[in-house]
C-alpha cells in the first residue's frame, strides 16, 4: 500500500503544510499547480523536494480558485474544463522537464474531485482532457463502489486509474465521504486513524458511520501534510503501513 499527500500548497508569503517534514514518510506527491494554491517558485522548491527523496510526482489540479481554496464547486463548461486541468498539468511537467524528472499520475483536488466522483460526466471530462495531453498518466480517484464503471470508462480513454482511500476521513454506507460540516467526518484520534488503515490494509474494508463494513479496494493511502499533529499522524501511518507489509505476501502496488 503506497501512502500520497497533497503537497506545495503555499502561495506567495502564505505557507500551508509541513513538505519539507512530510516528504521523507511518503511515495506519492500531489503537487498543487497554481490554480487552488501554489506558484511557479513553489512549484519549483517541491519537485525539488519530491526528487531528493525518491518520492512520484502527480499534478494536483482544481477549479481557477485560489480564494476559496478549491474547495468551491464550480459551474464550468467541458470544453472550459478540460483547458484548465491541460494548463495546469502542463505547467508541472514544464518544471519536470527543468528538473529532470516528470509527472507521473493526475489527481484532482477539492471541490473537482468531489464532483467528478459524484458526476461521472466531469469524471469523463477529466479522463478526456488528462487523455488528450498524455494518456500514460494514471488518474487517480477515489475508490467507490462503482470501480468497475470507473475502469470501463477509464479504458475508453486508453487510461489506467488508481484507487485511492483516505485514512482519517469517515466514510457514508454509500462508499463516500462523509461531509466535513458533519460531525466526526475528520477522524479527531490517533487510534481511529491507525485503526482505519489497518483494517483497511488487512480486509480491504472500511466501516462506515453507522457501523456497517464496506468493501474498499484501494492502490494508495491519502494522508494529510497539514494542521498540528501531521506529522506525528503520517510517521505513525507510515510505521503501521510497513509493518504490514512486512507481515503479508507481496502484492502488486503502485508507484
Amino acid at each position: 500500500m503506497k501512502l500520497n499527500c497533497d503537497m506545495g500548497e503555499a502561495f506567495g508569503a502564505w505557507k500551508m503544510g509541513l513538505d519539507d517534514k512530510i516528504m521523507p514518510f511518503v511515495d506519492q506527491a500531489n503537487i498543487a499547480c497554481g490554480f487552488h494554491a501554489s506558484d511557479p517558485l513553489t512549484m519549483a522548491k517541491t519537485v525539488a523536494l519530491a526528487k531528493q527523496h525518491n518520492v512520484t510526482i502527480g499534478a494536483h489540479p482544481a477549479y481557477p480558485d485560489l480564494v476559496g481554496f478549491g474547495r468551491r464547486n464550480m459551474d464550468i463548461a467541458p470544453t472550459e474544463l478540460k483547458a484548465i486541468i491541460q494548463y495546469q498539468i502542463g505547467a508541472l511537467k514544464g518544471i519536470c522537464d527543468s528538473q529532470n524528472t516528470q509527472v507521473d499520475y493526475v489527481k484532482p483536488h477539492g471541490a473537482l474531485y468531489n464532483t467528478m466522483m459524484a458526476d461521472f460526466s466531469v469524471l469523463e471530462t477529466v479522463m478526456q482532457a488528462v487523455s488528450e495531453l498524455d494518456a500514460t498518466l494514471p488518474l487517480m480517484v477515489m475508490a467507490v463502489p462503482e470501480a468497475p464503471e470507473i475502469k470501463k470508462m477509464a479504458k475508453k480513454y486508453g487510461l489506467s486509474v488508481w484507487f485511492e482511500a483516505f485514512s482519517d476521513r469517515l466514510y457514508t454506507d454509500e462508499g463516500r465521504l462523509t461531509p466535513r460540516k458533519e460531525p466526526n467526518a475528520v477522524h479527531a484520534s490517533f487510534d481511529l486513524i491507525e485503526k482505519q488503515v489497518e483494517q483497511l490494509c488487512e480486509t480491504g474494508t472500511l466501516t462506515t458511520a453507522s457501523g456497517k463494513q464496506i468493501v474498499i479496494h484501494a492502490d494508495t493511502i491519502c494522508v494529510h501534510g497539514d494542521g498540528a499533529h501531521a506529522l506525528e499522524a503520517v510517521t505513525r501511518i507510515r510505521s503501521l503501513v510497513d509493518r504490514l507489509s512486512l507481515s503479508q505476501p507481496t502484492k502488486a502496488n503502485v508507484k
